[in-house]
């Protein structure tokens, strides 16, 4: 049994899982309130881009994984049309019944499916795109689940990574002051949940940064691997192609 992070903190393989996902059952019934408030906003505009850099078009298959809230799935919906087909995946139940009810509240029949990013319930080859969004960071072997993504993912199809990355130096001191100072605050006075807060700063300094994702994507599999800095780098997405 190896070992991992979970934070700053170094633990054995097998605790991940159950910390994290205690985390997100901790945080899910205000995920999209604390999402609003730590990003002023700026998440849904993230999202809207990588959903509009995507080139996914009408009568798609796209999987969305670790995409408990919803918000990427809902995107996809739209431009999808009646004729495709959006399934959304994670392996945290309570952040997937936000997201089913988010999507019922918006008139969306989706598919649901409670799976772990690294052993995907699908056969190969089958989905135009993949995308996941603020989930990398969390999963402990980022190689296997990378892999898995790929696997599925038509040839010619590609995979969308959006992730909190390394911001741009002049921005350190004052993200770094934001995340490890303020970030914990907002949780305990809006969540209650000032340990939650914490883990989630912790996790986005130890993901790796845009040039080690983008190698990592390209050892998956990936033919070709771009990246866009958004915000100053605090966020990047990451688009690869499987030919």
């Amino acid at each position: 049994m190896g070992e991992t992070h979970f934070g700053f903190q170094t633990i054995d393989e097998e605790e991940k899982a159950h910390k994290v996902g205690a985390v997100f059952h901790s945080v899910a019934r205000r995920y999209d309130l604390m999402n609003d408030v730590m990003s002023v906003g700026l998440h849904r505009l993230w999202k809207r881009f990588t959903v509009e850099i995507s080139g996914v078009r009408p009568g798609a298959k796209v999987l969305d994984v670790a995409g408990g809230s919803g918000d990427l799935a809902r995107l996809f919906v739209h431009k999808v049309g009646p004729h495709g087909q959006v399934i959304l995946t994670d392996i945290n139940a309570s952040m997937l019944n936000v997201g089913r009810d988010r999507l019922i509240d918006a008139g969306l029949l989706v598919p649901i499916v409670q799976c772990d990013a690294e052993n995907l319930p699908f056969p190969d080859n089958v989905f135009d795109r993949v995308s996941v969004g603020f989930g990398l960071r969390n999963m402990t072997h980022k190689e296997r689940a990378l892999k898995e993504m790929q696997r599925v993912l038509k040839p010619g199809g590609c995979l969308l990574v959006l992730e909190f990355s390394q911001a741009w130096r002049p921005l350190r001191p004052v993200y770094d002051a934001y995340s490890f100072k303020l970030l914990p605050l907002m949780g305990k006075l809006l969540a209650n949940d000032e340990a939650s807060y914490r883990y989630l700063a912790e996790s986005i300094r130890m993901h790796p940064d845009q040039e080690t994702l983008k190698a990592m994507m390209l050892e998956a599999g990936f033919g070709r691997v771009d990246y866009y800095n958004l915000t100053g780098g605090i966020v990047a997405l990451h688009k690869g192609w499987k030919y």
